[in-house]
């Protein structure tokens, strides 16, 4: 094995000899686009690698890059070989290992035109670099310990988000939220699996060096941990993807006329004719930093159109999985029938609003307050009157919406996961906690505890690169943009 790959952490060195016979040297230097394609003010050609520098230097005029001193940024030209200038640009130079790959790297940053990107890079190949393929910066600063599995996961997080909750988000798991708490986890059953490991060694000796009420007592705790972090999925997956709000009720109560109004567009169609929807329609806004996903149903009712049946059997699916459940109704009903019909569609633990709408059409038609009654009916749920229709008190429904999402959010401290990945490897983790603690509860042999301790480590060394595959790595880092 070469220098290079004896300073790179050992779970790593296989994936990295795999991209050596597999693919392309990660000894090469590569370039690539960091900016987006298409005209703009300016673009961003990034070179990483031990030949970034004097690569660059073959064809920048107006400084000596090589001996240039660490994060400067320069002034220049860029000449082909035969001395045409093809632009002027800066040359930032971040020399190994104070960079994002520990690696020298060189950031051009000249005018946005394709055709002067487009000959710079190919300049730039002929000097003697290779163009990167997707997440290749990224995967180097995995691969030279800059960043772990977890927190190059949170680089493309944050390059997708779109909104200022998903961007809290990313921007937390890249430096290492998660991460440290997966490590402050596994440090702590490393040390009893050691023991038990030992005691392995002494089997014939008949000796204990872990303590067995300890080690539940341990692995309870960690469960504790790893039950919060599993189960804060649903809401940082939501937040990722944008918190799913289906918006459900009977025919023309004017579910479509909201969506319409929440959105400020006319995304769906609007008559009094019963059934006028008969697919899910959905589009996402934001409302104080969260995006959310709102999606428009077909009205709930008995009915003998197959078309309108299968809209209504999507309705079900999607009350299912939303986060949350705008449930409309008209203002002129009466709210017992109005509760008959909400507890007949939606589940008790669901995370309700419930409308009451068309308070244009209908003034003062009850002689009770019918949002207090509804709502102390159903233990104090949300319960607003407005009209989609003129816009009437849809601010205090957007209120309402933001106060839900902040009540899925528990310990305001507590370290939320979005990643599918992390949540499949907890719960993996977790269920072999469980083995230990159903083996040491009927006191089966220590090497039998051992290989479920180890199992638990496994799944919790998945989450952060601490254990890696090939198809993994490849996956993950495939789904990056070329530039990062």
């Amino acid at each position: 094995m070469n220098n290079k790959l004896k300073s790179i952490p050992q779970h790593r060195a296989s994936f990295l000899v795999y991209l050596c016979i597999m693919s392309h040297s990660i000894q090469d230097t590569i370039v690539a686009l960091s900016t987006p394609r298409g005209e703009g003010a300016i673009g961003v050609i990034r070179l990483s690698g031990s030949n970034a520098i004097s690569i660059v230097d073959q064809c920048f005029y107006g400084q000596n890059l090589t001996n240039s001193e660490a994060n400067t940024v320069h002034y220049g030209k860029i000449k082909t070989e035969e001395g045409k200038v093809v632009d002027e640009c800066l040359a930032a130079i971040f020399k190994a290992p104070r960079s994002y790959t520990k690696e020298d790297v060189v950031e051009i940053s000249c005018h946005g035109s394709q055709y002067i990107i487009q000959e710079v890079m190919q300049l730039m190949v002929r000097s003697g670099a290779r163009l990167a393929e997707p997440g290749e910066f990224t995967q180097r600063a995995f691969l030279n310990g800059q960043l772990d599995l977890a927190q190059a996961e949170g680089v493309a997080d944050l390059i997708a988000s779109n909104s200022a909750s998903q961007h809290q988000l990313a921007m937390n798991q890249m430096r290492g939220g998660v991460s440290k708490v997966i490590q402050e986890l596994r440090d702590k059953l490393i040390e009893f699996a050691s023991l038990i490991e030992l005691e392995n060694d002494f089997s014939e000796e008949d000796v204990e060096f872990a303590d067995r009420k300890d080690l539940a007592v341990l692995v309870t705790k960690i469960q504790g941990t790893i039950t919060n972090l599993r189960d804060s999925f649903a809401h940082g997956n939501a937040i990722k993807d944008g918190v799913p709000v289906a918006i459900v009720g009977n025919p023309n109560v004017g579910k479509s006329t909201l969506l319409n109004t929440l959105l400020n567009e006319n995304k769906a169609i609007v008559s009094e004719i019963a059934g006028t929807t008969r697919d899910v329609i959905e589009d996402t806004i934001q409302i104080e930093g969260i995006l959310f996903r709102f999606i428009d149903t077909a009205g709930l009712r008995a009915t003998e159109d197959v078309v309108e049946i299968m809209g209504i059997e999507r309705t079900k699916e999607q009350i299912e999985k939303a986060q949350i459940v705008l449930y409309m109704a008209e203002i002129a009903e009466d709210y017992p029938s109005i509760i008959k019909e909400y507890t007949s569609v939606v589940s008790e633990d669901a995370k309700s609003i419930i409308i009451l709408n068309k308070t244009d059409a209908f003034h003062a038609c009850h002689s009770y307050d019918i949002e207090e009654a509804i709502s102390t009916s159903l233990r104090r749920m949300p319960v607003i009157a407005l009209s989609a229709k003129e816009g009437n008190h849809v601010d205090k429904l957007k209120q309402l919406l933001i106060n839900q999402v902040k009540g899925m959010k528990g310990d305001a401290n507590q370290v939320t996961i979005s990643n599918l990945r992390h949540y499949e490897s907890l719960v993996k983790s977790n269920e072999s906690l469980q083995s230990v603690l159903n083996g040491l509860a009927m006191e089966i042999p220590s090497d039998l505890i051992a290989i479920d301790i180890r199992d638990a480590l496994y799944h919790l060394g998945m989450i952060s690169g601490e254990i890696s595959t090939d198809d993994l790595l490849s996956s993950i880092f495939s789904n990056f943009c070329i530039g990062k």
